[in-house]
């Protein structure tokens, strides 16, 4: 028996895209689905309650800062993550890979894993996908990552080839260190960059491994967009039609709508509370920034047309003196209706998905959002 399975509802007729569930020991949600990142167990500024709310069912946290802060061990004695954060819901932990790769100047790739010094304090640590396991074993996630090296963009063919190669060895480490998998599923991750054959190669080799799950990774680093599509284009047919697939790192609106399209199943990505902490929040016809001085008398709410508790009760006006003078209120009203906005985003997806209409519904979206224009600012 296997902690994570999924299960397979209808394709698009339209497009192509795929309506589908999965189903986790803490819960089913049904896909395409975005996740809120909890970095460090909590989604910054929002409580769990507030995330069910709003209608999240899943969320993601990170091995590596939890590894460092508070420390599995403390996690482990809690229970897990879920009582330690107080979250029924699913959880997926990153494997810490994209953190060590990212924030630490110093670092030592070897084949046995990565030695590099902690970000915060300096101290030399040492990352394997063995140790990966054992921490993600202690946090008690719902769906785990393989450990990857996630290199930057660009990179030459033979770098990326060299790391592809090494990659498929973690994930095999990965699986065999893995021995709770009625408890908590594993992903691979298929990496490649920008190089086609190299894509292909690395969900091969991912594919022959059998994971109960598959992720994309090494997109949404810098690549442009197109360059993004054409590489689902090419990965997503590759992978297990029965299996969940997990784009990493992605959230902008029009990235999730050409993703699902693609045949991506999940998303997670910090960039709705990110943007949100500068004031930054989404709406149906593209990105307002409420700080700036020309809502100071604007008693609308955020989005006419949203229909979260911010958008009920409270105005741009309001928003952006809370921001402008640092109250935490107005960054947990900004986060809360960026969040809102994603989830159901994705749940008009879904819809379109079972209505046959996705491809129409990204033509109608892109044109209200202004992502037709020459001059459309993206996030």
């Amino acid at each position: 028996m296997t902690a994570i399975t999924y299960e397979f509802i209808k394709t698009c007729k339209q497009t192509g895209a795929r309506l589908g569930r999965v189903h986790t020991p803490h819960g089913s949600f049904d896909t395409p689905a975005f996740m809120p990142v909890g970095t460090l167990a909590t989604v910054k500024t929002m409580s769990p309650e507030e995330l069910r709310e709003m209608g999240a069912n899943m969320i993601l946290s990170n091995t590596y800062h939890l590894w460092l802060r508070p420390g599995e061990d403390i996690i482990r004695e809690a229970g897990g993550l879920h009582k330690f954060m107080n979250w029924d819901g699913a959880i997926l932990t990153d494997s810490g890979g994209f953190q060590v790769f990212s924030l630490s100047d110093m670092r030592d790739i070897r084949e046995e894993g990565v030695h590099f010094r902690n970000h915060i304090s300096g101290e030399k640590m040492f990352l394997s996908p063995e140790k990966a396991m054992e921490i993600q074993h202690a946090l008690g996630s719902d769906i785990m990552m393989a450990f990857d090296e996630c290199p930057p963009f660009p990179a030459t063919h033979d770098y990326m080839k060299a790391s592809v190669e090494r990659t498929s060895r973690w994930a095999e480490r990965c699986l065999k260190a893995h021995d709770q998998t009625e408890k908590q599923g594993l992903f691979g991750i298929v990496q490649g960059g920008e190089h086609e054959d190299l894509r292909k190669q690395s969900a091969k080799d991912l594919v022959s491994l059998d994971f109960p799950g598959y992720a994309i990774g090494g997109l949404s680093v810098g690549e442009p967009k197109d360059v993004m599509n054409r590489m689902l284009e090419i990965t997503t047919p590759l992978l297990p039609e029965n299996r969940p697939r997990y784009l990493m790192g992605v959230g902008s609106p029009d990235s999730l709508i050409d993703g699902a399209i693609r045949g991506v199943d999940m998303f997670d990505c910090v960039l709705p509370t990110r943007i949100a902490r500068n004031g930054t929040c989404m709406t149906s016809t593209g990105r307002l920034v409420v700080r700036n001085a020309q809502f100071a008398r604007d008693f609308r709410p955020i989005d006419e047309h949203c229909s979260c508790h911010v958008c009920k009760n409270y105005s741009r006006a309001y928003i952006r003196h809370l921001i402008k003078c640092n109250e935490t209120f107005g960054f947990r009203l900004t986060t809360y209706h960026n969040l809102h906005f994603l989830l159901k985003l994705m749940e008009q997806v879904r819809t379109a998905i079972s209505e046959d209409r996705l491809g129409d519904f990204r033509d109608e979206f892109f044109e209200q959002y202004g992502f037709n224009k020459p001059d459309a600012k993206n996030f």
